[in-house]
């Protein structure tokens, strides 16, 4: 005769519902993040070409009327962006779509720093290193033809790395790139993404509100405070988030980084440890004939949502949603540039053109080749296995494919449209001569087991 014998205390909250089907999607998260993001970078490239047509076709003029669209919002007194912002559909884009994507990325930093490559200090130096040479170098090469004048406010622009297409890019490759070099690839793009972040909040903001920023530091209070009560109802947040979205957008810190903070204040931590998962395993099999099968079936359930963080729960339903769908309305809407009136022509000559493509292109594969080999030489660094010179150099040229970041920091830096363009031209040959190049680079380091330079820890 079955008892009511008491299950264990298991965690009965959640963060996307109660009934697994998610949780169950969430074992493998880097395989999972590779995946994705290889297959939305197709869906990018598709999305750039079809806004290149659409910018030179003779519909041309619809393209820029279309995103150039004027919205408002006004509740009240209250009018969004006053006269500091000026709100068209692709603003709406740029910082509100965005500040998803931005969030993923939270997303993507925190689980790294917690259960990735860059939680163990000995596996993350080495990309974080690569990471501050891919981002010093082409800043320095974009400077050395824009020391002055408006255009030098682009320095940030070659610092970028798209995951999307750097990932699409060693897909291609299939097999041929180990595990590790993969991995090796996305730690040092998410370390380059924490630099942007970084950069785009100092250096690319507008002047600060401080009614506005003190606003958004108390909404971020109550967001840390409601987390650590463990309340995880979705309307509220959704509500916080907003809040705090339009409180950093009016602030004059760019939008974005409202998605970025709230990234890293979710918890990336799973509910149980495995010790308490397998214990309760333990206790379901001891008592299995003495408990009701549905207490069976219920406590199963939990122990595997216990098991994954609230961050992967919520990363598994985003990253598809990024990488399908706002990115590629990003690139519809930033990548078009019309190709005719001269611009080919001007961008040829111009030093916005030339700082931006040769900072993506020299400044990457020399930048994160050289701080790598630099980097191997100290004691606490452990290199990729498989990582040999030509895979490096094939590594560093990929890292060079900036579009997305590097277009979203090109609209951040200039007013000028002539300039934005050029720097836009300069963005979207390099991207592609990049990934050329690293594909190249890589199929030939496949082929190439001889060693760049053994770590001084092994």
């Amino acid at each position: 005769m079955a008892s009511n014998t008491p299950i264990p205390d298991l965690p009965k909250w959640t963060f996307l519902g109660g009934d697994g089907r998610l949780a169950r999607r969430v074992g493998k998260p880097v395989r999972r993040f590779l995946h994705v993001e290889a297959s939305g970078g197709v869906v990018l490239l598709l999305a750039a070409i079809a806004a290149l047509v659409w910018a030179n076709s003779p519909w041309s003029d619809s393209y820029y009327n279309f995103w150039h669209t004027d919205f408002e919002l006004v509740i009240g007194s209250y009018h969004m962006g006053g006269e500091s912002h000026h709100l068209t559909l692709e603003t709406l884009v740029n910082d509100a779509l965005m500040a998803i994507f931005f969030f993923v990325v939270g997303l993507e930093i925190k689980r790294e720093l917690v259960s990735g490559q860059l939680k163990d200090p000995k596996a993350a130096a080495l990309p974080v290193i690569a990471a501050i040479g891919g981002m010093v170098f082409p800043a320095v090469v974009y400077v050395a033809f824009n020391s002055s004048g408006d255009a030098a406010s682009g320095w940030g622009i070659p610092m970028a790395t798209d995951i999307a297409f750097a990932v699409g890019v060693i897909s291609l490759l299939g097999d041929r790139i180990g595990r590790p070099l993969k991995v090796f690839l996305l730690s040092l793009a998410i370390a380059d993404d924490i630099g942007a972040i970084i950069i785009i909040a100092i250096f690319y903001s507008s002047d600060l509100s401080m009614s506005w920023f003190i606003t958004a530091l108390i909404i971020m209070g109550i967001i840390i405070l409601l987390r650590r009560l463990h309340i995880w109802y979705i309307p509220i947040y959704i509500a916080l988030g907003t809040a705090l979205w339009l409180a950093t957008f009016e602030s004059g810190v760019h939008a974005t980084i409202a998605g970025v903070v709230l990234g890293l204040a979710t918890p990336a931590k799973p509910q149980q440890t495995k010790e308490e998962g397998l214990a309760a395993l333990e206790w379901l099999r001891d008592k299995g004939e003495n408990i009701y099968p549905v207490d069976v079936r219920l406590t199963a359930m939990e122990l595997r949502e216990s098991q994954v963080s609230v961050a992967e729960r919520i990363e598994s339903a985003l990253h598809p949603i990024s990488s399908f769908i706002i990115i590629p309305i990003f690139a519809l809407a930033n990548a078009g540039v019309n190709m005719g009136d001269g611009l080919l022509q001007n961008a040829a000559s111009s030093p916005v053109t030339w700082g931006v493509g040769l900072g993506l292109i020299i400044g990457k594969i020399f930048g994160i080749t050289f701080m790598t080999w630099l980097g191997m030489k100290l004691p606490f660094t452990t290199a990729p296995s498989g990582l040999n010179f030509l895979s490096l150099l094939g590594l560093a040229a990929t890292a060079g494919i900036g579009f997305t970041v590097s277009l979203f920091i090109t609209n951040l830096a200039f007013d000028d449209m002539t300039i934005i363009n050029e720097s836009k031209i300069g963005i979207l040959f390099a991207s592609v001569l990049a990934g050329i190049f690293g594909l190249l680079l890589l199929r030939a380091g496949s082929k190439n087991d001889s060693e760049v330079v053994t770590s001084s820890s092994e």
